[in-house]
């Protein structure tokens, strides 16, 4: 007879369905919904106690909660870290991870290419604070290099990049960023924990948009803080307890409920999305196509070394501009268009006038976002119906 395995021993798949469950005494199957904003307690010194860290358990769900306990458990595991943290938003817990450890005076080193909330947050709102702030181009391992020979705070990178698809090395990135005395937060939700886990390459901190993958099918909004013990106890906790930022149980409970179908969603998404991007890159319609997972990437060995598949996005460029941009999302049939992604249906956005607008157009050229540029998130719909979708649209924009 083995020895039981602990959960971190568990395999992915069985991680995603039974990570975190902690079963009340009824014995329900599916994880219990928490619906309650405080608790009880049998004595007044219990809830002393319990306040005072002398004792575990619950006492207010803006601080925990049982579904969220094991939505957050089932995270850390997937990633390999200590603690996870929901957040109400991706874009809570991308705002927890960095203010939390910042202070006036500080420096952070963040890469130019980041979706357009995020950038926002490095550009406009962490200077109000004091706090400086040096962008640099992600893919140039020598931009990196020249920043982080001063000090630095903190690092923060999202690979790959959105829309761009740009690929930073976390590996290079890290080492130089630790040797610099800052702490590395890595946006990984283009590749999912499925596809790659930063904290493998040194990364300290690792932040994910919930509403994207992990929901899956467009319900509910949420995200995730994972990292160390260290930097829990230093930074996030106390910053997560009274700013508030915590995610509502019922969201918890169906991104714990999305995490049972995760490997099997961002498998065939990937399937789909490579042989889309096969498609479009043959087609000769267009004048850019983007797609880690296909050789003509420019960081294609990168990304396959920190990534297992290309990822469920492609980033492509229509000739003209973006009169000829919206000719083609107009007249798509089946996909949607859409802002978000990740979704189990396919979504298509126009970047420079959605999720990068408030970048301004110096800043989007500079990344290479262009009035022609399209971001097609790909789902779960035969991919063949996707690229006859694909097919009479491009056609329809040059007839």
């Amino acid at each position: 007879m083995t020895d039981k395995k602990e959960p971190k021993d568990w395999r992915l798949a069985t991680k995603l369905v039974r990570g975190g469950l902690n079963r009340s005494e009824f014995g329900e199957t599916s994880e219990a919904l928490y619906l309650t904003s405080g608790f009880a307690y049998e004595e007044a010194e219990t809830a002393a106690s319990r306040f005072a860290g002398e004792e575990d358990g619950y006492t207010y769900t803006r601080l925990s909660n049982p579904t969220i306990t094991m939505f957050e458990e089932r995270m850390a595991l997937l990633d390999n870290m200590p603690i996870a943290k929901a957040t109400a938003t991706g874009m809570a817990a991308v705002n927890a991870a960095l203010m939390s450890q910042l202070h006036a005076g500080d420096r952070v080193v963040a890469s130019k290419a980041l979706f357009g909330s995020c950038r926002y947050i490095v550009d406009e709102i962490l200077p109000q604070f004091g706090i400086n702030v040096e962008l640099v181009t992600g893919a140039d391992n020598d931009a990196w290099a020249q920043a982080l020979s001063t000090p630095a705070k903190a690092v923060f990178v999202e690979t790959p990049a959105n829309p761009t698809l740009d690929v930073v090395d976390l590996q290079y990135v890290c080492d130089l960023a630790h040797d610099a005395g800052a702490t590395v937060v890595v946006d990984n939700v283009f590749a999912t924990p499925i596809l790659q886990r930063p904290a493998d390459f040194g990364a300290d901190v690792v932040v994910y948009s919930g509403t994207k993958h992990i929901d899956g099918q467009g319900r509910v909004m949420g995200g995730c803080v994972l990292c160390s013990e260290e930097f829990f106890e230093d930074h996030l906790n106390q910053f997560m307890r009274h700013t508030g930022p915590i995610i509502s149980p019922f969201n918890a409970w169906v991104l714990l409920k999305g995490l049972e179908t995760l490997d099997l969603r961002v498998e065939k998404m990937c399937a789909n999305a490579a042989k889309i991007a096969d498609f479009l890159a043959d087609t000769g319609a267009l004048t850019r196509v983007l797609y880690p997972g296909r050789p003509d990437h420019p960081q294609h060995k990168l990304a396959m070394k920190q990534m297992s598949a290309g990822g469920s996005i492609i980033t492509m460029d229509v000739p003209g501009g973006r009169e000829e941009a919206f000719k083609v999302v107009n007249a798509l049939d089946i996909i949607d268009i859409s802002n978000n992604l990740g979704d189990a249906k396919s979504l298509i956005t126009h970047p420079a006038s959605t999720t990068h607008r408030s970048l301004g157009e110096e800043a989007r050229l500079e990344l290479g976002i262009t009035e022609a540029t399209l971001r097609l998130s790909v789902g779960l719909e035969d991919a063949d119906d996707l690229i006859e979708d694909l097919e009479q649209a491009l056609g329809r924009r040059s007839s």
